[in-house]
């Protein structure tokens, strides 16, 4: 496997909530993962497919795990299920408690101005990328 063919894998912005992100990856408890399709669109960006790995960097822009995506789903926030939100790994127990975590992220300065909408915020209709994935390689 060549490391340098692979798409990169960044979770989050460099910083903490990537650390923490990365070490759960690492460490098996992280195994879903969402995002904006929004993002994915704004930046044209194909969304991953299953079987696809991707090079997991750390905040210093390191390769340190591969993983093998092994499901896409595009769902309404509203509609994402408490396994996908218990499988983030980020110690969630409830549905609303890890809608109130990402609705956090998502209205942040960063994601805001990444998506060149210093207004934006999320509602029960905003379509996210629900994302499995599994370890195939720690670097």
């Amino acid at each position: 496997m060549n490391l340098d063919d692979l798409p990169l894998a960044e979770f989050a912005f460099p910083g903490p909530l990537r650390d923490q992100l990365v070490t759960a990856i690492l460490s098996g408890t992280k195994t879903s993962t969402s995002g904006l399709v929004l993002g994915y669109e704004r930046e044209n960006e194909p969304f991953p497919q299953v079987g696809q790995q991707s090079a997991v960097v750390d905040s210093e822009g390191r390769p340190v795990a591969v993983i093998e995506t092994t499901e896409v789903r595009v769902v309404r926030l509203a509609d994402v299920d408490l396994q996908h939100a218990l499988d983030e790994g980020e110690g969630f127990t409830s549905v609303a408690e890890w809608r109130a975590e990402h609705a956090k992220f998502w209205h942040s300065a960063q994601v805001r101005e990444e998506l060149g909408d210093p207004e934006f915020t999320v509602d029960d209709d905003t379509r996210v990328l629900a994302q499995r994935f599994r370890l195939v390689q720690t670097l």
